[in-house]
């Protein structure tokens, strides 16, 4: 009879501690899609931004050899992504579009679009103070050279604006989901050491200090972490790749940094918020009297 009842305490114990793992792992994957929706967001956000694009001009002494010896040296700036040469066709095949030959027919065979550079800033470059900045400093190290730069302001104002209100809301909803979460993962370990308690108080009474009861507790807590942050990657990964070959417009993907990032914040969560609930859940039965248990 006591050997039934021991395995059947033993099964109790091993369920309750698989639904936790279960049950954290759930809610660090609710994190981990509020995540990658923060990276994919910013990695938009950094591809909008070196899609903006501005065009220095020169002075027509210039010939197209000075104009490419000076491509090459803005190529080694920091500030710029790509910086390109346009030539005077090129240019009139941009402006005109399909309708270049006869813009080139009207003015009888001759280009007044001169040759050019165009330019993309890097992304914390591609706002109004980057892009003023950058404006200076071509005209500073080529006064000489540069006529003038341009830029469509309305553009790069809009570009951060836009995205500057999309993020306020996305990271309000992603900071609400997390604080859910973390308050579903505390209820989860609470709720797994209630049923512990009278081992807690007996390891107690026996003359076990509070830092040799915590010890088990506190390492059981870390391994829930990680296998919970583990599993949580599992279904990631799963709805990840499902959603890429079932919707084919629509592609998830992440740089290495990204994924590392991700793996590193989802193990680092899971054990921080695992070991912090367990902490203060095992304080409290600790600090309870035997009377208040039942």
């Amino acid at each position: 009879m006591s050997n039934t009842a021991e395995q059947f305490n033993k099964k109790g114990i091993r369920t309750s501690y698989v639904s936790t793992i279960i049950g954290i792992s759930l809610v660090l994957f609710m994190i981990g899609l509020v995540l990658s929706g923060v990276f994919g967001l910013n990695n938009i956000q950094t591809q909008a931004k070196e899609n903006l694009q501005g065009d220095i001009f020169f002075k027509s002494t210039l010939n197209d050899a000075d104009i490419k010896q000076v491509e090459q040296s803005l190529k080694s700036w920091k500030e710029f992504n790509n910086i390109w040469f346009v030539s005077s066709e090129r240019a009139v095949q941009e402006f005109g579009g399909e309708g270049s030959a006869e813009i080139k027919q009207l003015l009888e065979g001759e280009n007044p679009l001169p040759p050019s550079l165009c330019f993309s800033p890097k992304a914390n470059y591609a706002n109004k103070e980057g892009m003023k900045y950058i404006k200076a400093k071509l005209l500073k190290f080529y006064r000489n050279e540069i006529d003038e730069v341009n830029y469509d302001e309305a553009s790069v104002n809009r570009v951060n604006l836009g995205f500057k209100q999309f993020v306020i809301l996305f990271l309000s909803v992603a900071a609400l989901l997390i604080i859910i979460a973390v308050a579903m993962i505390n209820n989860t370990i609470r709720m797994s050491l209630y049923a512990k308690r009278f081992t807690i108080k007996t390891m107690q009474l026996v003359g076990a200090t509070s830092k040799h009861i915590r010890k088990p507790f506190l390492k059981q807590a870390i391994i829930q972490g990680v296998l919970s942050a583990i599993l949580a990657l599992g279904f990631l990964m799963s709805v990840f790749f499902a959603l890429n070959n079932v919707i084919e417009t629509f592609e998830i993907s992440f740089t290495i940094e990204m994924l590392l990032l991700l793996i590193g914040s989802l193990l680092l969560l899971g054990i921080f918020i695992t070991l912090v609930s367990t902490w203060f859940a095992l304080n409290k039965y600790l600090r309870m009297k035997l009377d208040d248990l039942y």
